[in-house]
């Protein structure tokens, strides 16, 4: 049987030597720990840039955008359902936005078309950083093709040997009605012989208009006859019914040479011609030749232009720079140098909701250049000229200024292409500038050319933060 040896004892183990390296280890793992606990917190509590905030529904009207309801209804003013409008969320770090041309509270952050006209939407600039309400930025292209000029602007020259322009009054020239003479039908009865073919023909007094058949006049004619051929054989009764059958005929027109030919000849001659009771220019002609005419047709008009009337419409605050009797310059279109006048008229009543009133003024026209229907400007002198030594306000173009209803703004230069909305108090405007009372300093520039453009751009740009037709959106 074989013997079991015992088992050897395992070899000793040398302890493991404890390094430097080991606390190091550690304290890297630990602190890159740290930092990952950190940079995730750091990231749950920052908002993305691209966060877009959620727009809400509302209900407006088609025809009247300035309607807002938070419920489906009808529109107060015209009665039409209202339409849902729900604005996509438009992205916080987008530099495009798309608007509507015609309801620029529309903004949508990709194209797309209106919800309310469906025409397509137009990208729309983001306004700057640090860009105010009126305020509006553009690029050198937009002001070289909107041919944007400037002015600064400084007081008026306040100087006795030149006076302010003075102000302009828009007007007409019309016909004088007290010149104006209508030439009706004294009879029924055709017109054989019409001698006044055109509107526009001069006429002297006495000029033959028309000749006319008629039944009435040729039984007055005959019967004037026989009471004349009586009278001269009895006299008496049929003298009396002589004149009184010439009377007849004087109110129906017959002149008296033609009533003593008649009485000479005998014989009623079977027309009758109606002559011109005075000189002028035929203004209207409602007849013609071989037509049949009522008793009391009005068949021309006659006007003698030697004197016509130019009728200006001013505002009521104007009217006691324009009292009855004074002397005025009137520029007519087409003439190098104006002509004097007279004021005549001031109407006591304003003309509809226009909310101005009526001034005539008088001019002599003995050359007969001026037409009924030309347009005339009346210059009246400046309400307060400036005293020598008085300070002078500041003036602008008059294309500078644009007027919103009873509010008027000029667009004042802030920076290089960037401008500004200025709102700005008026006073008495002349043809040649507009004084500002209040809302610009003097060393302002002020947009001179192009205005119209930037409103237009402005409009574009508002959107929704904006009012539209001065109603809040």
């Amino acid at each position: 049987m074989q013997q079991l040896r015992p088992l050897a004892d395992p070899p000793p183990v040398a302890p493991r030597r404890l390094t430097r390296a080991a606390p190091r280890r550690g304290w890297a793992l630990l602190t890159l720990l740290l930092l990952l606990l950190l940079g995730a917190a750091a990231c749950r509590k920052a908002a993305p840039a691209t966060e877009t905030a959620a727009a809400a529904t509302y209900y407006t009207c088609s025809m009247h955008p300035q309607i807002h309801q938070d419920s489906p209804g009808s529109c107060p003013i015209c009665h039409m359902d209202l339409i849902a409008v729900k604005a996509a969320p438009i992205p916080a770090a987008t530099a495009t936005q798309y608007t509507c041309p015609m309801h620029p509270q529309v903004l949508s952050a990709t194209p797309g078309s209106c919800p309310i006209c469906h025409m397509d939407l137009v990208p729309k600039s983001a306004a700057p950083a640090g860009a105010g309400a009126g305020e509006l930025t553009l690029t050198a292209q937009q002001v070289q093709l909107a041919n944007i000029r400037t002015q600064t602007i400084g007081p008026a020259p306040a100087s006795p040997t030149a006076p302010a322009a003075p102000s302009v009054l828009t007007g007409t020239v019309v016909a004088d009605a007290r010149r104006t003479t209508t030439v009706s039908s004294r009879v029924a009865g055709r017109v054989e012989k019409l001698f006044v073919r055109q509107t526009g023909q001069v006429l002297r007094q006495g000029t033959p208009l028309f000749s006319v058949y008629s039944e009435q006049l040729q039984m007055l004619q005959q019967q004037y006859v026989l009471a004349l051929a009586q009278s001269r054989a009895a006299g008496g009764t049929y003298q009396q019914f002589a004149e009184a059958t010439a009377q007849k005929l004087r109110l129906l027109g017959v002149t008296a040479a033609q009533l003593r030919r008649l009485a000479a000849r005998g014989t009623a001659p079977p027309l009758v011609t109606y002559y011109s009771p005075g000189t002028g220019t035929v203004q209207t002609l409602r007849v013609v030749q071989g037509q049949y005419v009522a008793e009391g047709s009005p068949l021309l008009t006659l006007t003698d232009l030697g004197t016509v009337w130019v009728e200006a419409q001013l505002y009521p605050a104007d009217a006691t720079r324009l009292p009855v009797g004074r002397p005025v310059a009137v520029q007519v279109a087409g003439e190098a140098q104006p002509r004097r006048g007279k004021v005549i008229f001031l109407s006591p009543e304003l003309s509809g909701t226009s909310q101005i009133t009526l001034a005539r003024i008088e001019l002599a026209n003995p050359d007969g250049r001026l037409q009924p229907g030309s347009q005339a400007n009346v210059l009246l002198a400046p309400a307060a000229p400036t005293a020598p030594g008085a300070p002078a306000g500041l003036v602008v173009p008059p294309a500078a200024v644009l007027h919103e209803g009873a509010a008027s703004y000029v667009w004042a230069q802030t920076g290089e292409r960037q401008f500004r909305r200025v709102r700005v108090r008026t006073g008495a405007a002349t043809a040649a500038a507009v004084p500002i009372l209040a809302g610009l300093e003097p060393g302002a520039r002020v947009v001179t050319t192009g205005a119209y453009l930037l409103q237009s751009e402005w409009t574009l740009r508002q959107g929704s933060a904006e009012t539209m037709n001065g109603v809040p959106l």
